[in-house]
């Protein structure tokens, strides 16, 4: 069914709530509205997949969710949050201590060794070098790379870079994950260890992850979807019944 978020919705099942998001850009040949109208929720330890053709709003979605944009008008709420409502440093730290995002492009400084990298958000949080050299460990042994802590992430290969990646997302305990084509630069056998590596995540960690992607074989791993077409809900699918 569509417009999803019509559904009666309450925060202590769902972490994300929309209502009537719609984001609105100003251009030099008038406005743009990338969502119009969306209404959707995300259960908390789901893993859900928003999919479109590209121009649909997908990532202008997921960058709202994450703190890092903020809708014209409508709710967005997570964990009961109003982040419409936060200020520009409130945001940040929302985004600290919530969010742990994984992009494309991994977005790792290549001159720092993977346990390096992952420690970084627990350094802007005031951790100590023991409490986060600690739970680093413990992140690169959950993702499969104990061995390659100490490797500059220059010297790793892409999928050893994502998984990474999803360790440093981990690093603050954030109550949602957000994967934005996480297997778009990967060969189809490292992607799909990466989408195993996000549903044991899910089920053995309680994880909760909001994903982006292109890719139907993605799909598979999902246990629910909505598709996007010009800005707006068109479709949504539970996966794993």
């Amino acid at each position: 069914m569509t417009d999803t978020g019509s559904e009666v919705a309450n925060y202590r099942e769902h972490i994300v709530i929309a209502k009537n998001l719609w984001k609105i850009y100003k251009t030099s040949s008038g406005e743009y509205p990338a969502l119009r109208g969306v209404n959707m929720y995300v259960k908390r330890n789901e893993f859900l997949a928003i999919v479109g053709p590209s121009g649909s709003g997908k990532t202008t979605l997921l960058n709202i969710i994450g703190g890092l944009d903020k809708p014209t008008k409508g709710e967005i709420r997570v964990d009961g949050i109003d982040l419409s409502k936060l200020g520009e440093n409130e945001l940040a730290d929302y985004r600290s201590k919530y969010v742990g995002f994984v992009f494309q492009f991994y977005n790792l400084f290549p001159y720092l060794t993977a346990i390096e990298n992952v420690e970084l958000p627990m350094a802007i949080t005031g951790k100590s070098l023991i409490e986060r050299r600690k739970r680093a460990l413990k992140l690169l042994e959950l993702v499969g790379l104990a061995d390659k802590a100490f490797k500059r992430a220059s010297e790793l290969s892409g999928g050893e870079q994502q998984r990474v990646a999803i360790a440093r997302a981990l690093a603050n305990n954030p109550k949602l994950i957000l994967a934005d084509e996480p297997t778009g630069n990967l060969d189809s056998v490292t992607g799909a260890s990466i989408m195993k590596l996000f549903r044991e995540l899910v089920n053995e960690e309680g994880a909760t992850i909001i994903m982006v992607t292109h890719n139907p074989e993605n799909l598979r791993f999902v246990d629910r979807m909505y598709r996007l077409r010009d800005g707006k809900i068109v479709g949504e699918e539970d996966i794993r019944r």
